[in-house]
């Protein structure tokens, strides 16, 4: 969970917030927390309260109607990007620089761009050498990396805010920051990494980043970079624990883990029963949604794309319909949604979709589930809320 999210949810679930509270300012980039996050309402109080929010978007999301700023960023399709994770896959490695395949329209620039003006304006980027420079307008890579080599060692403490210095260099000359920052990731491999691009062809040593960036340009579709030797192999020899060992015996959790048991779970669901005879599920996952991308509502016109699904035997107790309106209501909050009736759920539980109750055009559509999870009603150690147990009621509209 990201840390803003993890401080946030600390901060709006204490009445009287201590340390949290000297949050003045928030800085959004690529997400819309005022939907995507838990307790939706308490979040847009506390958003309300800032005395700065800034938003990097490519559309007017909730969060960026309630921005002071909106730095409009390019699309994923008109930007570089890409995957460079070497040592994550098993037995190979896959990577990959994913290029612009649209032309922009307006003023926009990279996100990487944004942030880069913003560490200048800041003072955050070290004075930058007139050799690093020329260097890089040569267009010689090679020699703007012994110009880089000879920088870092008259400032070592520059290696901290390497990639705002790729980007004022080389992403000048690059025509993308992001693409410099993609090169620079490829230039000081470990030894590990060197033996396992050796495997699929590469030669390690002082050029093998520069040979792999310029076959990830030749191949957009993603190439093979590395591969493990299995059979020599050892797995723990990636465990970074001062022991070696996987630690099972977490502290923290041994009280919790004893809570695991039938008896107490069921006590557990006995309490509020009669003001919440449900239990629900935020985050059901289906084709119709992502997260909150998919705004426009035509995406899933004719299709029940947003419901609550409940057992046809609860349906009959309650005296509920296929297809009405209902009001869901938890700790947090209400929303209206449409019931329907199905056998995939289980009695007395209920799914409501994430990633719907998003503003297009003025209009509402769907139901917002992240209204019904509180921000308190979460995982004791990294603060996740617990989406897939609310108690709730539901109600005839």
């Amino acid at each position: 969970m990201p840390t803003m999210e993890r401080n946030f949810y600390q901060w709006i679930g204490k009445k009287q917030p201590v340390y949290y509270a000297q949050i003045s300012a928030v800085l959004v980039s690529g997400s819309n927390p005022l939907r995507s996050f838990a307790d939706t309402s308490a979040y847009e109080e506390a958003f309300k309260r800032l005395d700065l929010l800034v938003t990097v978007e490519i559309a007017m999301t909730e969060t960026a109607a309630l921005s002071h700023y909106v730095l409009p960023a390019l699309s994923a399709y008109e930007s570089w990007d890409g995957n460079l994770f070497l040592g994550s896959d098993f037995p190979k490695t896959f990577a990959q620089i994913r290029r612009p395949v649209v032309e922009p329209e307006g003023d926009q620039i990279e996100a990487g761009e944004i942030f880069l003006r913003l560490a200048d304006r800041l003072g955050l980027i070290p004075e930058i050498s007139d050799t690093l420079y020329e260097a890089a307008d040569s267009g010689d890579r090679l020699k703007f990396g012994a110009a880089l080599i000879d920088f870092l060692k008259s400032n070592p403490k520059a290696g901290k805010k390497m990639p705002y210095i790729l980007s004022k260099t080389l992403g000048k000359k690059m025509g993308s920051g992001q693409l410099a920052s993609l090169w620079g990731l490829l230039q000081n491999l470990p030894p590990q990494t060197q033996e396992r691009a050796a495997r699929v062809g590469f030669t390690p040593g002082p050029g093998l980043g520069e040979e792999i960036f310029q076959a990830l340009l030749q191949h957009p579709e993603g190439i093979w970079v590395g591969e493990v030797d299995v059979e020599k192999w050892d797995h723990f020899r990636a465990l970074a624990t001062e022991n070696g060992r996987i630690n099972l015996d977490v502290p923290e959790m041994r009280d919790w883990i004893q809570e695991i048991d039938p008896a107490v779970e069921s006590e557990k669901l006995k309490k509020d029963r009669e003001t919440y005879p449900f239990i629900m599920s935020s985050g059901r996952h289906m084709d119709y949604n992502a997260n909150t991308q998919m705004r426009d509502p035509a995406w899933n016109k004719g299709k029940r794309a947003c419901t609550a699904i409940m057992h046809p035997e609860d349906a009959e107790a309650f005296g509920f319909n296929d297809g009405q309106m209902v009001m869901v209501t938890t700790e947090a909050g209400e929303e209206t949604v449409e019931l329907e009736v199905t056998k995939s759920t289980r009695q007395g539980y209920i799914m409501i979709p994430h990633g719907f109750g998003l503003v297009f055009q003025g209009k509402t559509y769907g139901a917002n589930a992240n209204r019904l999870a509180k921000n308190t009603h979460c995982d004791r150690i990294a603060g996740t809320p617990l989406h897939r147990y609310i108690p709730c009621r539901i109600e005839a509209v």
